[in-house]
């Protein structure tokens, strides 16, 4: 017998985690599951509002604020509309964050491709540097970077909040509107976004979620497999401060009955997506369109089979030479590059490192085994 959303958003609401990963496919009610989690704790409060927030959200409701003036007549003036709400008014109006959300957009997109607010910060039209001192304005982005923008603006928003209450005491806080937050719960942000963003969203956010020493919990669910096992991996990962014990992962399916089940993930066992992911690779190789994004797919597959085949490390999974060292781990994990600034940096790569990661994955064909105990 499953369980109805209300039931789900209790027994979330219910675990003592300070993160709650959920995976579920397409249709399977993570939006109804926001609605229902924020219905559950602050049944009031629909936007951020001046105090006593308790709940924030990132949903498809939110993209739902911005809305397309493609300026059919003259097809001149193409402007991103902001429909009034106070999330928006308190981001950039109260808090002066549109710089902030520019540079992560940018970060995100095209360093050339800048948002421009109008003064009443309820529109934005968009522009491309050329280069030569000129200009193109009034442009029609696309969905994905569209998603991007939005989710700048609400990232923005979390960085603001985390550094806030990361402050201890109350009274030293520089705002108070969050001193009461409980959950930030996020909804599917990639839904629009290419396998290269997407990661880079994923690890940005692990990376603010780690820092976090409030006791504010997150939700986050998906339908994307790869940003699942990023951020699941990211947050997992024992060379940073974060640790296991804070994390759970869940898997949402519903039942032909309507109702729901919510069932725990092994923390340590490999998730199934790692095979596709290789598959990619392979596809990738083939047709030589490689990109920094691969070796993060790399990456992915390598921490996952060193946890079927019982190493404790994915680098022990790399080929070595006769005195025991491994040049390309150090090549891999700059590559990878957990640095927020990632996203400034071309995707493409040199024909030298298309030949390593071809040979990594050569040798990760011919040399996987099962780990052999001594003794």
């Amino acid at each position: 017998m499953g369980k109805t959303l209300t039931e789900i958003a209790e027994q979330l609401n219910n675990s003592e985690k300070k993160v709650q990963l959920i995976y579920a496919f397409n249709g399977a009610g993570k939006t109804r599951l926001s609605r229902e989690f924020k219905e559950l704790i602050a049944p009031k409060i629909s936007e951020i509002e001046p105090s006593g927030v308790k709940f924030i959200y990132y949903s498809a409701f939110t993209e739902d604020l911005f809305y397309w003036d493609n300026d059919l007549d003259m097809d001149a003036e193409r402007k991103l509309k902001i429909q009034p709400n106070s999330f928006t008014d308190w981001v950039l109006k109260d808090q002066g964050q549109d710089q902030n959300i520019i540079t992560t957009f940018q970060r995100y997109t095209n360093n050339k491709l800048t948002p421009r607010f109008n003064e009443e910060f309820s529109e934005v039209i968009f522009s491309l540097e050329r280069g030569d001192d000129e200009r193109s304005d009034n442009l029609k982005i696309s969905k994905g970077e569209e998603s991007n923008f939005i989710w700048s603006i609400f990232y923005t928003l979390l960085e603001l909040v985390i550094d806030v209450l990361n402050i201890a005491e109350p009274d030293k806080r520089e705002i108070s509107e969050f001193d009461h937050l409980e959950y930030i719960f996020i909804d599917d942000p990639v839904s629009s976004l290419d396998e290269n963003h997407l990661i880079q969203v994923a690890i940005d956010l692990a990376e603010l979620i780690k820092i976090n020493k409030s006791d504010v919990k997150f939700i986050i669910t998906t339908h994307n497999p790869l940003f699942y096992n990023v951020l699941h991996n990211e947050l997992n990962n024992d060379k940073y401060s974060y640790k296991r014990k804070h994390c759970v992962r869940w898997l949402m399916t519903k039942l032909d009955d309507g109702t729901y089940n919510l069932d725990e993930q092994p923390n340590d066992s490999p998730f199934s997506y790692h095979l596709y992911l290789k598959l990619e690779l392979e596809k990738a190789i083939e047709s030589d369109y490689l990109s920094k994004f691969h070796f993060n797919f790399l990456r992915n597959i390598l921490e996952k089979t060193s946890t079927f085949l019982g190493y404790k490390r994915w680098e022990d999974l790399l080929p070595r030479t006769e005195d025991e060292t491994n040049p390309y781990e150090a090549r891999i994990i700059n590559l990878c590059s957990h640095s927020k600034h990632a996203g400034e940096e071309v995707p493409y790569i040199t024909e030298d490192d298309k030949r390593v990661l071809r040979y990594l994955v050569q040798e990760l064909n011919k040399m996987y085994r099962f780990h052999q105990a001594e003794g």
